[in-house]
């Protein structure tokens, strides 16, 4: 893929430092080091490497990325890398995709406690899925999943959801077979939305309890035990959001889909038209109007302000495996969910691996396509004393 023509990194330096002198009412030091991080990437305050193509010879100097997770530029590689090990863990059947999303009346709270809402978002979605499936009326079956955190819509608002790639059945309660999902249905979204929507109220409700929830200007009022009550109440007059995408066909295709939402950040630097007279231009896709692309402008400030609304918590985990996915229990119980696959095949089985599937370098020559090798490395000092001499500047004329 090309390399865009203007990129999150330009549109920091565009804003210099007037734009912390502006934000310092909210901007911290976990924002200050990701946005040095991503003006940095790719320059030679991070040093670089020297490599040589295994094939034609052709040679090129790069500079390293930062690796930090809020950056456009590096999620690609960290993606395949995902998937790459993920690949393995992949079963032989049809996946579903399901969208657990707060209501808009949680997102303040959520943003001043981020790390606690984020958290229980993971944990009641999962044990809703977990609890449902569980169910004989609709699946009887223990099943796992991985979740992905996303917390901003097409337009970089808050907007807190995550996404569940779950495969289509699971383990029988005695674990002597595979159960798998009615063809196009897994399970159904009312039953969802409605625990879901229970789960996360009593999580609330605990959280409060505890004294791990904080509340800032306008929310100070429910720091009160009657107060958040009643808030809390208003959380059941209407269903919550929970998406269902019918099931859809083969690991591999799975493979590729999981890609599309595992390691997004909120904006893509593609999406990014122009920056005229102060204001950015990007690309938004309208779902309320059939996903028609559309273009929206924003002060600059303003971009930069709700893309730094979706940073994430020091520490704090984004990708999650639940079930016969979790981390404890992926080792005894995966190989028994293949050797049940085995011995009742599944509708789609997935295809065999070709060569097409072993892992591509990280970057190939731009001439003939071949890998190309490091040679080379070199630091940030020693990328300024390899630069070239800055222009003399001319001594002014006497007066």
């Amino acid at each position: 893929m090309s390399r865009p023509p203007l990129e999150v990194a330009d549109l920091i330096r565009a804003a210099g430092t007037t734009f912390y002198e502006r934000s310092r009412t909210w901007f911290t030091w976990l924002h200050l080091k990701i946005l040095t991080a991503i003006v940095c990437c790719r320059t030679a305050a991070l040093g670089g490497h020297f490599d040589e193509c295994s094939r034609c010879g052709s040679q090129a100097i790069s500079f390293n990325s930062c690796r930090n997770r809020h950056c456009p530029k590096c999620q690609s590689n960290a993606r395949d890398r995902w998937l790459e090990a993920r690949r393995r863990e992949l079963l032989p059947v049809r996946y579903a995709h399901v969208v657990f999303t707060l209501p808009g009346e949680l997102a303040p709270l959520a943003l001043q406690n981020k790390s606690e809402i984020y958290s229980l978002l993971f944990r009641a979605s999962a044990e809703t899925l977990l609890t449902v499936a569980r169910d004989p009326r609709h699946l009887g079956a223990e099943i796992g999943f991985f979740s992905v955190l996303h917390t901003w819509n097409q337009k970089l608002l808050h907007h807190p959801h995550v996404h569940c790639v779950v495969p289509a059945g699971g383990l029988s309660p005695d674990h002597t077979r595979w159960i798998a999902a009615r063809t196009g249905f897994f399970l159904p979204v009312r039953v969802l939305s409605r625990v879901f929507r229970g789960k996360f109220v009593q999580g609330l409700r605990g959280l409060h309890a505890a004294g791990k929830l904080k509340f800032h200007g306008k929310l100070e009022a429910l720091a009160a035990p009657v107060a958040f009550a009643a808030m809390l109440r208003t959380l059941f007059r209407n269903d919550w959001v929970v998406y269902a995408k019918p099931p859809f066909h083969g690991a591999e295709h799975a493979l590729r889909y999981l890609g599309c939402y595992t390691h997004r950040v909120a904006i893509s630097n593609h999406r990014l038209v122009a920056l005229e007279d102060g204001e950015v231009v990007f690309r938004w896709r309208d779902s309320a109007r059939h996903n028609k692309k559309r273009l929206m402008r924003l002060a600059l400030d303003e971009f930069l302000r709700r893309f730094f609304l979706h940073v994430l918590p020091r520490g704090f985990v984004r990708i999650r495996h639940f079930g016969f996915f979790a981390h404890r229990r992926r080792a005894a119980l995966l190989p028994l969910a293949f050797e049940l696959l085995k011995a009742n095949p599944a509708p789609q089985p997935a295809p065999a691996a070709s060569a097409t599937d072993r892992p591509r370098p990280l970057w190939t020559c731009p001439r003939c396509g071949g890998p190309m090798a490091l040679v080379e490395r070199f630091t940030a000092a020693e990328a300024r004393l390899r630069a070239p001499p800055p222009p003399e500047k001319k001594p002014c004329p006497a007066l």
